[in-house]
């Protein structure tokens, strides 16, 4: 099996070191990762310039590629130019924070797998919540568990997963829950704040935090100290809505347009 591993953290991340070393265990591994760190920059993609790459090694081991661009530039550069073959499946991370609830939509480390996914690739996201001392390696054997399960399902092609690992599972028997991704809000507010020279300026903050919720869900599941498995799609077409928009006639009178 070869799996591309790329994050949205840059290449010399922890968390993708840690993945690295994890993922050897299942099979061969490509790293194809952004240079520097790409966060929140959710599936942007660079067209309007050329991307660079540059080969990058640890002593005499090679580590990979990094590129100057996006977390999904990696993954399509990566599968395009760097792999020796089609990879089998594209793991994304570990992030150093969570990606739940909204945020998945934000994320450059969800977006990465979203785009393997778009090959037809199943791909998979892992993120751990923050902590400045953060235990990677524990939290990659946990990430490795729950991928080996994920496999062994035979997931269908470009299947798309969200592992979110909070810190407290790190230590003990930790608990996997399947959970939906939690829609609601939070982290609307900006803090207004004055720099020296007497301008205006914002800092977004994570207030006001999650409501609480009588549904469980990956925001819900994650409080509650337990690892998070979400199934993901990208396919953004509300189809419910189709048949209803269908029904009637719908017309477009030339007449108005101006010339």
């Amino acid at each position: 099996m070869l799996a591309l591993l790329t994050n949205d953290d840059g290449i010399f991340a922890p968390g993708l070191a840690a993945m690295e070393r994890a993922l050897k265990q299942l099979g061969d591994v490509s790293v194809v990762a952004p240079a520097t760190e790409q966060s929140g920059v959710g599936h942007a993609i660079t067209f309007l310039s050329p991307l660079t790459a540059k080969e990058i090694f640890d002593g005499n081991r090679r580590r990979g590629w990094a590129v100057d661009g996006s977390p999904a530039d990696a993954v399509k550069l990566g599968i395009a130019e760097f792999c020796t073959r089609r990879p089998d499946l594209v793991v994304s991370g570990i992030n150093s924070g969570l990606n739940a609830g909204i945020n998945v939509l934000y994320s450059g480390t969800v977006a990465a797998a979203i785009e393997g996914a778009f090959f037809g690739i199943t791909s998979v996201a892992v993120s751990l919540e923050y902590d400045e001392h953060a235990d990677y390696d524990r939290a990659a054997k946990i990430a490795i568990d729950v991928l080996a399960a994920i496999l062994a399902r035979t997931p269908l092609a470009g299947s798309l997963f969200n592992i979110n690992i909070p810190k407290s599972a790190l230590h003990g028997s930790p608990q996997l829950r399947i959970v939906p991704m939690s829609l609601d809000r939070y982290g609307e507010a900006f803090e207004r704040r004055i720099d020296p020279r007497g301008r205006s300026y914002y800092w977004a903050t994570n207030d006001p935090p999650p409501p609480p919720s009588p549904h469980e869900s990956d925001v819900t599941a994650l409080a509650a100290g337990a690892v998070t498995l979400t199934p993901l799609h990208y396919d953004l077409t509300h189809r419910a809505s189709l048949a209803a928009l269908a029904d009637g006639k719908w017309t477009i009178d030339p007449r108005g347009f101006s010339s």
